[in-house]
């Protein structure tokens, strides 16, 4: 029976919930054997309330979201428990009758906008359809109210993209575009599974504001589904922590961040990087470097690129930044600030327009031939996806030991040794060695990636968002691998990335990006506590996770294999 829940922020009375879900179990069929991906879990959302779903890549938050939709992949099925919407049981529902309420009474917004819009239809009638679909409006009228929708979620200048397709669109904008067709019909529900994790904090920040906003206006419910425990912190009412399809503990927000009860939660805190704590950096230097001992060099570095007979776009416009050996810089900027192609400069994939590049004292605009294929053994890429930058048909062994076939003609019983000593080196098992990328987790294929980047035993790492699409747990200890492996190997790393929060804990000096040019540059604490440019300043008001800084947590052992 549903029963008045305490309001989640001033202890009174509520209504009934909008979604209650009760002892709900759901399975994967897998061959002959049923996997239990959640167990027996119970939670509710009020109108107006953000109900945060927290938990790593398996705890099974994502299959929560998908059972209440009504959208499990096809080997999945609710085993036993009810999901009530409005005070109605839907949990057995078959799809005809569910797909008369998405849209109306319950809207997802999806992970990756990129993959989520049809390609081939304008973004004005992917809006008007389901307007059309549910019967609201059609043809002229539906289109109407569709550019109506994109002003409402700020698109600029609605009927000019309405006529655009989904590849002409910013990440941020394709994503206002989901949240147009998510409340077109104002539901009492609103799925957000995941909806910014794919978007520069800026604009996370400001998809994020308008959930709120609409959520505010139209008093709907929102079950915010996320692994980043900045984002619950500031946006949620409430909390819920799973672990492998199990609860861990929920209640308010503000209680679970001043108490948490469980391990595994205090786990999760104390390995959210804080852009207010103090730095690890600041705490545990190593031992000093001479100033004089740049190992990189990078000096008014430009990069145009043509876009036509006459016209040209200048991607990098007079970049440049020094890095002592053994020490850590950061470059950050969003999507267009030039990182990429930075990037590509200083690994000697592209020549610049004008500036010059000098590694090791090395200028790389002099390097020819052999001798500028081996200068690559100096300077070793980690991208930012592990699950896409290893071959996925090849094994372990295979993958680490390819460098050394490409660049050292050693005996195989040598190559061998080396690709055990990398493995070793970043803390995995042997016994990886013949397992394919596939049987892995995400944090031990980014160790893998490092190890492979090891093996030729480069002076410098360019660590490209190596750890953003990783877990905050796991992100925590390739973050303290990559420290470890600094001290130990002396290992100087250019490390690219578009959040602060993680450039605060692992860099020593930092450049910001904007529009292809260096804002703001220097040390780390310098740049953080007294931001020259207004960029800057935008950049650290956008990182979630204020909320988080005067916790008080006591970290536990994490899984270093994971």
């Amino acid at each position: 029976m549903n029963r008045p829940l305490s309001n989640p922020v001033d202890g009174s009375a509520r209504p009934e919930p909008v979604l209650d879900v009760s002892g709900l179990t759901i399975g994967y069929q897998d061959g002959d054997q049923v996997r239990v991906a959640v167990d027996e879990i119970d939670f509710n959302v009020a109108a107006g309330e953000v109900v945060a779903l927290v938990g790593e890549s398996g705890s099974g938050k994502t299959s929560s979201a998908q059972a209440i939709i009504g959208l499990l992949a096809d080997n999945g099925r609710i085993i036993s428990g009810t999901i009530r919407l409005n005070g109605t049981d839907i949990s057995g529902w078959p799809q005809k009758r569910l797909d008369a309420i998405r849209g109306s009474v319950v809207s997802l917004i999806p992970q990756d906008p990129g993959n989520s819009l049809n390609p081939v239809k304008t973004i004005g009638k992917q809006v008007a359809e389901i307007l059309a679909i549910h019967g609201h409006a059609t043809g002229p009228v539906a289109y109407s109210q569709a550019i109506e929708l994109l002003e409402r979620v700020g698109l600029s200048e609605p009927r000019l993209r309405a006529q655009k397709y989904p590849h002409e669109l910013s990440g941020g904008m394709k994503q206002r575009v989901l949240i147009a067709i998510a409340i077109a019909l104002k539901p009492a529900l609103i799925i957000a599974d995941e909806p910014t994790s794919a978007l520069d904090v800026t604009v996370q920040k400001h998809i994020l504001d308008l959930i709120d906003e609409l959520r505010s206006e139209f008093g709907t419910a929102v079950l915010l589904v996320t692994h980043d425990l900045g984002v619950a912190a500031d946006r949620s009412n409430r909390l819920i922590v799973l672990k492998q399809g199990r609860i861990q503990e929920q209640g308010r927000t503000a209680d679970i961040l001043a108490n948490p009860k469980s391990a595994y939660t205090r786990q999760l805190l104390s390995d959210v990087p804080s852009l207010n704590l103090k730095t690890r950096r600041a705490e545990t230097r190593r031992v000093s470097v001479p100033a004089t001992d740049d190992v990189l060099v990078v000096e008014n570095l430009v990069q145009d690129f043509g876009l036509g007979r006459s016209d040209s776009f200048r991607a990098v416009d007079d970049i440049s930044f020094r890095v002592r050996r053994g020490t850590t810089h950061a470059v950050v900027g969003e999507s267009g600030s030039g990182k990429t192609t930075m990037i590509r400069i200083v690994s000697a994939f592209q020549k610049p327009t004008s500036g010059r590049v000098i590694v090791d004292g090395l200028d790389l605009a002099t390097l020819r031939g052999e001798t500028l294929r081996q200068f690559r053994r100096k300077i070793q890429l980690v991208y930012q996806n592990p699950f896409g930058s290893l071959d996925p048909r090849q094994s372990i062994f295979r993958i680490v030991e390819e460098p050394l076939l490409n660049f050292e003609p050693l005996p195989k019983d040598e190559r061998a040794r080396r690709v055990a000593t990398a493995i070793e080196r970043v803390g995995l098992p042997l016994d990886v060695l013949q397992r394919r990328p596939r049987a892995l987790s995400g944090g031990q294929r980014q160790r893998v990636a490092i190890a492979r980047a090891l093996v030729l035993k480069p002076e410098i790492l360019v660590l490209d968002e190596a750890v953003s699409a990783l877990d905050v747990t796991v992100q925590a200890q390739i973050l303290a691998l990559l420290d470890e492996l600094q001290r130990d190997l002396g290992l100087t790393y250019l490390f690219v990335s578009h959040d602060l929060a993680v450039v605060r804990q692992i860099a020593d000096t930092v450049s910001v990006l904007n529009s292809g040019r260096v804002v703001d540059s220097g040390a780390v604490e310098e740049v953080f506590c007294n931001p020259k440019s207004a960029y800057t300043r935008e950049l650290i008001d956008a990182i979630p996770g204020k909320k988080l800084v005067h916790r008080a947590v006591q970290p536990t052992t994490s899984n270093a294999g994971k």
